[in-house]
């Protein structure tokens, strides 16, 4: 085995989530990520840790989404519920051998997958903020993953490992430096009240007063590298166009450009997958807001993978997420979706703090 899966699974258990003798821990992921999750599963256990696994395979998926009844859609899992409401620990490996298998799936079905969801989504939510309950997301690299990236898969694992910082010598010490870093760009928004975004064809204004501003660091994603926060819900105005595809469902959703009116989105265009991003928008009452505005700060990640768990964090852009907003961030929109989609702002971009420019080409100004 690749000896930096099982110094991810290390830090995954010992930084990120903290594992404690006596935690219940959740670990969940397709069936292509074994490799990572046996790794988890054994640290678990030489940490006194309780862990239970659950995996999936996306052939068992694609029948359950071709062959079931609305009735069967609608219907949750009753151990994935009881396992979200005991765990201390839950760890989501994302990888499968086909990002592509669920283009052909009528998304109307897949919505309804969601909706059953919709009580453990909650219940999930509370538990995390009442801080009873640790998540983290991670990547595990996969053939398909290196396919999505236009990399090899050699290639691939180097940059998934290293965006993770298994390269440098303490990966701990460096992502406290990164939140030392995240704690001064948080300090300086939190102490405005409103933000907007000019870049090409966007001008986007939104309230964020009252609403604090998340560090992330390693914890709830590896690897990691942005703040963000969930804007008031009814104070978006104005446009804005995503410079990259958006991903959803194994689907590609190209030059998506959103209206917004009082938080609402009244207005939606793409060049390819139109109708699937507007079924996205009406999923259900909140997935036509915004839940989250957040900012990449891990320079490190300089290339697009069509994969938003490091695309996210680029240094240099913005995204902005339709569906549920964040507890901890004051967040009160709620839906079973949380769709982000990315904005370059290294030519020209800028952001405007209450009539203030503090960032300008992808950079934060001094």
């Amino acid at each position: 085995m690749d000896p930096r899966v099982d110094k991810l699974a290390t830090l995954l258990a010992t930084y990120s989530l903290e594992v404690k003798p006596g935690d219940r821990v959740l670990l969940h992921g397709d069936i292509a990520t074994l490799p990572l999750l046996r790794a988890f599963y054994e640290r678990i256990v030489r940490l006194g840790g309780l862990p239970e696994l659950m995996v999936e395979d996306q052939h068992c998926y694609e029948a359950l989404l071709r062959h079931a009844s609305d009735e069967q859609l609608l219907t949750p899992s009753p151990s994935y519920h009881r396992a979200v409401e005991t765990a201390q620990a839950y760890l989501t490996v994302w990888g499968n051998r086909n990002t592509r298998y669920l283009s052909n799936i009528d998304p109307e079905r897949m919505q309804l997958v969601h909706q059953g969801r919709e009580a453990v989504e909650r219940l999930m939510l509370e538990r995390e903020q009442r801080k009873e309950i640790r998540w983290c997301g991670t990547q595990f690299p996969t053939e398909a993953g290196a396919q999505e990236a236009n990399m090899s898969l050699g290639e691939y694992e180097d940059f998934c490992y290293s965006a993770c910082l298994l390269d440098r010598e303490d990966p701990v010490s460096e992502w406290r430096e990164a939140k030392r870093e995240q704690d001064q760009i948080c300090a300086g928004l939190e102490r405005r009240r409103n933000i907007r975004i000019v870049a090409e064809d966007t001008d986007l204004r939104m309230s964020i007063a009252g609403r604090p501003w998340v560090r992330c660091a390693g914890k709830a994603n590896m690897p990691d590298g942005e703040v963000y926060t969930s804007p008031v819900e009814d104070s978006l105005e104005g446009h804005i166009r995503f410079s990259f595809p958006g991903i959803e469902m194994g689907q590609v959703i190209d030059d998506i450009h959103l209206w917004f009116e009082k938080g609402k989105v009244v207005r939606a265009e793409a060049a390819k997958g139109e109708a699937l991003l507007k079924r996205l928008i009406q999923t259900d009452a909140g997935a036509c807001y915004a839940g989250e505005l957040g900012i990449g700060t891990n320079y490190g990640i300089k290339r697009f993978t069509r994969n938003m768990l490091f695309d996210e964090k680029i240094g240099g852009t913005v995204h902005v997420a339709l569906g549920r907003g964040f507890p901890q961030s004051g967040g009160k929109n709620f839906s079973v979706i949380h769709w982000d989609m990315l904005c370059d702002m290294r030519n020209g971009g800028e952001l405007i703090a209450d009539d203030e420019v503090i960032y300008r080409d992808g950079r934060f100004l001094p």
